[in-house]
């Protein structure tokens, strides 16, 4: 048990070994997992999204998986009161919170604040998406860096969808996203916590990530797709941003061959661990990063001072 017992903090790109480290977490630390993955909140689709399974569920207590229909929206700020109610009530049960996930977002906001912007247009997202189609991402930074340099210095990388979304807000508001990120304050102070990311060498994660599709595919992701849609339709289907979605939905409605489908799905899901890596080098480039949870589990219930 931890002699201070912090919030413990775990995130990592998609088939990192973040769901095991945290339930390894919970054993040792009397703990209680709470959900940081912004796809594994919707019911529909348990295989596909990797939610913690049954067994895994029965072994330590899990908070918000599977506790949304996929037409009910979460946003980052409802998520956090969620958070925010359920770590008092672990603390009060005498056990430890441990927030494992992969939406970057979710982190930034327990740990460095909740901005209040307001939201863009559909009319306006469209528009930066024709930029980024037409003149491409080094463009549609170079336009950040003209209204907003704070945060075109912040943001690393080829990172679209947070370039993108500086900029969309540049555009509804007249006013750089940087605006309405100084007046924010931590949700969780920085002595109450202690994170660790997950960060295997990239060939090996992508690897992972392969295998764990052709698992998915063992384990009925299929059918379960399929189902999904005859529930909820292409509508609610189209918005919906689990990934490997898409292609699967392709390949049920006869679009495209499974071949192609598994392709697609398996490099999207690449594609998406990549910008989690950004994101973890970015934002949280202090917390310590580790190739795999045994290292991490020793960090994280060790005694050492929280970062």
């Amino acid at each position: 048990m931890l002699e201070t017992s912090p919030i413990l903090l775990v995130f990592g790109p998609t088939a990192s070994g973040k769901t095991a480290l945290a339930v390894d977490l919970a054993e040792h630390c009397s703990a209680e997992v709470i959900n940081a993955d912004s796809m594994q909140l919707y019911e529909g689709l348990p295989v596909l999204s990797a939610v913690p399974t049954i067994a895994e569920r029965r072994a330590v207590p899990h908070h918000l998986f599977e506790c949304s229909q996929p037409d009910d929206r979460w946003s980052v700020g409802r998520w956090v009161d969620h958070v925010v109610d359920l770590i008092g009530k672990i603390r009060k049960r005498g056990n430890v919170p441990v927030i494992a996930g992969g939406t970057g977002l979710y982190f930034e906001a327990l740990t460095r604040g909740l901005a209040h912007i307001p939201d863009v247009s559909d009319t306006v997202q469209a528009e930066v998406s024709k930029i980024i189609a037409e003149r491409g991402l080094d463009y549609l930074r170079e336009e950040l860096n003209r209204v907003d340099p704070e945060a075109a210095r912040r943001i690393k990388g080829s990172d679209r969808q947070r370039l993108a979304r500086a900029f969309s807000v540049y555009l509804q508001t007249g006013k750089p996203i940087t605006f309405f990120h100084q007046n924010t304050s931590p949700v969780i102070n920085h002595d109450e916590w202690k994170a660790a990311v997950l960060r295997p060498e990239r060939n090996q994660l992508y690897e992972r990530i392969d295998r764990r599709f052709e698992q998915m595919l063992q384990q009925g992701v299929i059918d379960e797709v399929r189902g999904f849609l005859a529930k909820w339709g292409a509508d609610v289907s189209a918005s919906h941003k689990a990934i490997g979605l898409a292609p699967l939905s392709r390949y049920i409605a006869e679009e495209i061959s499974m071949e192609q489908a598994v392709f697609e799905a398996k490099r999207d899901s690449r594609r998406y661990a990549k910008r989690q890596l950004t994101w973890s080098r970015g934002r949280a480039g202090n917390w310590p990063a580790f190739e795999n949870g045994s290292d991490a589990l020793d960090f994280m219930i060790s005694r050492k001072k929280a970062i």
